[in-house]
């Protein structure tokens, strides 16, 4: 007899033999029972009685187990109760031994745990039969188990579970509902609670009830297939997103008697949906609608505005010197400027987050009125979308509403700032039948506020749109004109008026497009704003040093001419040998090209541009203030600049003997060049009494028309004569280039 677990031999085959604890008190029968068993491939452990079995279970699971029915002590039936609450033998399968036929005992054998029984015989072949088959069904049970397990760890693990419910004929809600332990783990409840229909509803506000009630009348009544997401707002699973997935079940009658199918946690998964649709349709400083976001808003917008046949409004925002603020004091400051401003925005419309793809339509038939929002288009630009207007003046009165709010002050990095804005409104269909056409001529009206001078809003109109295209086209051939060589150089005396002599030129640019002139005041705004402003300025020193050594070669011109230059040409370091490389070819000093710069443009830049003027001064390039007194010029600036010559604003003159100031302004300029020991120049001097003023107050050097109009330089000579100025003279031979 073997009291101890017994292995077969140590072989793969062997390892793969199925273990048997076979227990019976009958020596003989013990014994036969083994040997036939092990003979068909069985690894047998034989004990006698039950207790021993028990003990030998408990540190050891058996394949199978043979239990007797009759013995003494433990008999088998109590044997097999005892092994069945032992850990790890709740499913081992085992097989009931007895001599008895009746149904009492095979009854008390199933009630103890058994699997089956088999009435003691010699029929080894039908015995070992019956071991194998339950052999394959433990084991077709034990997956069956483990696969439930990984199911259920998966479900779990995908916060999912299985439900059942069915219906009467005459109801078209739930009459009965099974959820699984994992369904009842996703709704919040422990595996022993039971939760029904209506206990689900009691977690859902009266809103989503009624909708979640509608749709599943609807899906029973047409008998669909379960896909929605069911928001739970209540219970213990608040703020959670349900989502359910049914397939309908059918009687043998072809009627639908019910659903299976799942249900799973997603309120992460919408929450994750949430945030890249926030990415994706919200700016990530403001929180404010996006370019894309704005788009999809104007397209509804305007579909419903074409079938409602009513009026749709576009406002496009741009903050006015936002540039300044950012270069000043730094990104961060700025940022807390948009974020103020784009509060104030918000306040100034009916403005509405809640506003997805596929989510409009639900609101209504006017649901295009929660379109309504402001956004950012990036910068320091906005939109703001009006959906339905009445008239153009509904989009004013928004956008004055915003204007009024921009006009109280902004705390930024502890400074208070005035953030204005410039807007330009657009309407449908008037203004375009499309977000595209638009979106450009709220751009092209809000260009014209800026024009205007900022802070105000202008509505679209056709004519600034000619306006726009012929600036577009201006600016395109401006790119051309200095190599099509359109560009003149007009030149107008400065006249000593107490002797008549000439005492220099002011060169002026002039554009010869096609037949006609433009004057300056149409393209060197232009030229600044695109930077053309440059090489242009270089083409005008170039030009002037040529027309300075004709001049010279005609009629021994030795004065100078003042060219005016942008301040961004000061700030360049090689603005000395770009003077150089203009007089240089043509033997003239530097001092016959006088340089100006405007007064507002010099103290701008004031510490930056010093270095260079003094570089100039050592050359004997001289300087000229001019607009002088429409700045703000330091005295103490004025003593320290490397400067020759102020010319007094003609604004000033334009004022003398109708304004007493005038008068007085233009005394102290004066006095003040007098005692900088400067030279002082009147310009703009158009009428003799202006000429007479200015000499009495001691200022002899002007120009203006009354002295002489800007002329071509082949002019000059003409003018000079009249003047009773010297002839042109005879060709002198050609000076050697100086060197700087």
């Amino acid at each position: 007899m073997n009291a101890t677990p017994g292995n077969a031999v140590g072989n793969d085959e062997g390892e793969q033999r199925p273990k048997v604890l076979l227990v019976d008190d009958d020596e003989v029968n013990l014994m036969l029972v083994a040997a036939a068993l092990t003979q068909h491939g069985f690894d047998v452990t034989e004990v006698d009685n039950g207790d021993q079995a028990l003990r030998v279970l408990g540190g050891w699971i058996p394949d199978l187990v043979v239990l007797d029915a009759r013995m003494p002590g433990l008999d088998g039936f109590e044997t097999c109760e005892e092994l069945r609450g032992m850990y790890g033998l709740e499913n081992v399968p085992v097989l009931m031994l007895t001599g008895l036929d009746d149904e009492a005992s095979i009854k008390r054998a199933y009630d103890a745990g058994a699997t089956d029984f088999f009435v003691k015989s010699n029929q080894w072949s039908l015995l070992v039969g019956r071991l194998r088959h339950m052999l394959r069904a433990a084991r077709t049970q034990q997956e069956l188990i483990r696969s439930r397990a990984k199911l259920a760890r998966a479900q779990d693990l995908a916060r999912m579970g299985s439900f059942e419910w069915w219906q009467k004929p005459e109801q078209r809600l739930p009459s009965g509902l099974d959820l699984s332990e994992e369904a009842l783990r996703v709704f919040g409840s422990a595996p022993d609670d039971a939760l029904s229909f209506r206990d689900l509803l009691r977690m859902m506000t009266p809103e989503e009830r009624h909708t979640l009630i509608r749709g599943i009348r609807q899906i029973v009544r047409q008998v669909f297939g379960i896909a929605m997401d069911v928001p739970l707002s209540l219970g213990v699973k608040r703020n959670r997103i349900i989502h359910v997935e049914g397939e309908p079940e059918f009687g043998e009658y072809g009627q639908c008697i019910g659903y299976t199918g799942i249900v799973q946690d997603v309120t992460e998964r919408h929450m994750a949906e949430d945030s890249i649709r926030k990415l994706a349709n919200k700016d990530p400083l403001t929180q404010l609608p996006n370019r894309r976001q704005l788009n999809w808003r104007a397209e509804r917008a305007l579909e419903q505005a074409r079938r409602m046949g009513h009026m749709m409004g576009l406002l496009l925002i741009d903050l006015d010197r936002f540039k300044k603020i950012n270069d000043t004091l730094g990104h961060s400051a700025g940022d807390e400027l948009l974020l103020e401003v784009s509060m104030r925005l918000r306040a100034c419309v009916r403005h509405s987050d809640q506003i997805f793809d596929g989510t409009v339509e639900a609101v209504g038939s006017r649901f295009h009125r929660a379109l309504e929002a402001v956004g950012r288009l990036g910068g320091d630009e906005f939109v703001a979308l009006l959906p339905e207007v009445s008239d153009e003046q509904d989009a004013q009165m928004v956008a004055q509403r915003i204007l009024e709010a921009l006009r109280q002050p902004v705390y930024v990095a502890d400074q208070e700032f005035f953030a204005t804005a410039s807007i330009g409104i657009a309407i449908y269909p008037r203004d375009g039948t499309n977000v595209a056409d638009l979106m450009r001529n709220a751009d092209v009206a809000m260009y014209a506020a800026k024009d205007r001078g900022r802070n105000d809003c202008v509505v679209y109109s056709p004519s600034l749109a000619v306006r726009d295209r012929e600036k577009l086209e201006l600016e395109t051939a401006l790119h051309k004109a200095i190599e099509r060589d359109e560009l003149v150089l007009y030149y107008q005396p400065k006249v000593d008026a107490q002797t008549g002599r000439l005492v220099g030129v002011e060169a002026l640019m002039r554009w010869r497009r096609g037949d006609k002139l433009v004057p300056p005041n149409d393209f060197i705004p232009m030229a600044e704003e695109t930077g053309l402003i440059i090489p242009l300025s270089e083409w005008a020193l170039k030009e002037a040093a040529r027309q300075a050594r004709e001049w010279q070669l005609a009629f021994g011109f030795s004065e100078s001419i003042a060219v005016n230059l942008p301040s961004r040409m000061f700030l360049r370091r090689d603005l000395v040998e770009l003077i150089h490389a203009a007089v240089s070819p043509h033997g003239i000093p530097h001092c016959m090209l006088l340089l100006e710069i405007t007064e507002s443009g010099l103290m701008k830049d004031l510490q930056s541009i010093l270095p260079t003027l003094h570089r100039l001064n050592e050359v004997g390039v001289q300087i000229s203030v001019d607009d002088f007194g429409t700045g703000y010029s330091s005295l103490q600036y004025l003593t320290e600049l490397p400067i020759s010559e102020l010319k007094i604003d003609r604004s000033f003159v334009h004022k003398l003997g109708r304004e007493p100031k005038a008068a007085e302004v233009i005394h102290l300029i004066i006095s003040l060049a007098q005692a900088l020991n400067l030279r002082v120049v009147a310009e703009g001097v158009e009428t003799t009494s202006q000429k007479d003023l200015l000499r009495s107050l001691q200022c002899r050097l002007m120009q203006g028309y009354l002295l002489g109009r800007p002329m071509p330089g082949a002019d000059l000579p003409v003018w000079l004569k009249a003047q009773g100025g010297p002839a042109p003279a005879e060709p002198i031979a050609q000076a050697q280039p100086l060197l700087p």
